[in-house]
């Protein structure tokens, strides 16, 4: 851990062992169940916590199914201790063959508020052996759990990593929907173990699905990160590929990407849509390689023929990335509308308005700035102003009106950056590792992080 991240976390957890000492105070002392009892607690609470499943950027755990039975049968002044001691135990094998860093061990205190609220209303309204009748209170509880975890989680995440509540909230709510689903399951079966632990056993094969459910869907995300993996490698070789044959084309794609981006932005386009739309920027002018270079490089205006052919790079581009398939097939159909004008009279399929992607459009109207604002064989560059005049007058005939609303507020305001090519490519790629497999957050043991060394 970094040194915010660490004094963040120590001082949670400090205030954790503070807060949870007076609660232990605060509720009665009335179940004596066996030394092994609270032991076999602490192993099924462990075996729960070391079953996670990918939930986005986080790992969900069935936090119910070992959390709800210590609640209901172990002493409620020694469960605040008992929650984080499970912890400690479920990720130890990950500390002892060094897969996490030492310094990360002090997360099982800190992960452990989630306790806290339940342990209160539990011991303040139904302390005793637990009843059905009293399933209010329980449902109290669950609640407690969530705020009891969520204030932490949302104040750490803010401290250590400036990540913002919302982005938090959106992650809480999708894991505890896992919980709220598990919560009764768990309250029945610890209702039957208050008299009969063994009752507890009939969790086992539950247990047993989750496992296996977490282990195929594990396999399928790293098969997904697998599969964007190669897609970013391709989109790299295309792009060195269109770099040997034409630098001018090249730099000009990049710079594109670089517009497109904060155009997005301004948008506010959904992540989701973030790849394909970086891709077809990257790639927009790909079917260049396949035209002859006396014709990319002519220095004066192309004739009627010449412009003909000219005007088949954009077939020709989804012809190749469709050879590639999968997502780039779908940046291939991006790809072909890229020249298509806001007022039917583009190419090659003379689509008009709103049937052209919201994704072509914008590479379409930010190619059209980049080319103006660049030198060329044939004329030198337009000013930035002039640009904006041109993509102003042809706005509602040739661009969608919006796009370059959107485009002249990002120019006017500076919010592109200019950059190096090369750094235009990474960071698309390192916004496109984000968004299927990048670095996760880290949450709460109900949305707990992906192992990090």
């Amino acid at each position: 851990m970094d040194v915010r991240e660490r004094t963040v976390v120590w001082a949670l957890s400090i205030a954790y062992a503070a807060t949870a000492s007076a609660v232990a105070f605060a509720v009665p002392w009335n179940r004596h169940p066996s030394v092994w009892v609270i032991a076999g607690l602490v192993v099924l609470s462990a075996a729960v916590s070391g079953i996670t499943f990918e939930v986005g950027s986080v790992t969900a755990v069935a936090t119910p199914l070992g959390l709800v039975p210590l609640l209901f049968i172990a002493p409620l002044p020694l469960v605040p201790l008992l929650v984080p001691l499970s912890y400690a135990l479920a990720t130890a094998p990950e500390f002892l063959t060094r897969t996490k860093h030492l310094d990360r061990s002090i997360y099982a205190v800190c992960d452990s508020w989630l306790v806290l609220g339940p342990v209160l209303v539990i011991g303040m309204l139904a302390s005793g052996p637990p009843k059905l009748e009293w399933w209010p209170v329980y449902a109290l509880a669950f609640v407690a759990q969530f705020v009891g975890d969520l204030i932490p989680t949302v104040t750490r995440e803010r401290l250590a990593r400036a990540i913002g509540a919302r982005e938090s909230l959106m992650q809480a709510f999708w894991t505890y929907r896992i919980d709220a689903a598990l919560w009764p399951l768990a309250v029945v079966a610890s209702i039957v173990a208050f008299d009969e632990p063994l009752a507890l056993l009939c969790l086992i094969p539950v247990l047993w699905l989750l496992h296996t459910f977490s282990h195929e869907r594990r396999e399928r995300y790293d098969a997904a990160l697998e599969l964007n993996r190669a897609y970013r490698g391709t989109v790299m070789l295309l792009s060195d590929v269109v770099e040997a044959d034409d630098n001018y084309t090249a730099d000009h794609c990049r710079g594109v990407v670089t517009l497109v981006t904060a155009v997005a932005d301004e948008l506010e386009i959904e992540h989701d849509a973030r790849q394909e739309l970086e891709f077809a920027a990257l790639l927009h002018d790909v079917g260049k390689i396949v035209i002859p270079k006396e014709i990319i490089n002519k220095p004066g205006a192309l004739s009627d023929d010449e412009f003909e052919l000219m005007k088949t790079h954009t077939i020709e581009g989804q012809v190749l990335l469709d050879r590639v398939g999968g997502l780039l097939g779908r940046v291939g159909s991006l790809v072909r509308s890229c020249h298509e004008r806001w007022d039917g009279n583009g190419y090659p399929d003379g689509l008009a308005g709103y049937e052209i992607p919201l994704a072509a459009r914008i590479v379409f109207a930010c190619d059209a700035y980049s080319a103006m604002t660049t030198d060329r064989p044939y004329r030198a560059a337009m000013s930035q102003e002039t640009a904006l005049e041109e993509l102003w007058a042809n706005a509602g005939t040739q661009f969608d009106p919006r796009v370059v609303s959107a485009l002249a507020t990002v120019i006017r305001n500076g919010t592109h950056v200019e950059s190096s090519p090369a750094l235009d490519v990474q960071q698309v790629l390192a916004r496109n590792a984000a968004i299927i497999g990048g670095p996760p957050a880290q949450l709460s043991l109900s949305a707990r992080p992906l192992p990090r060394q």
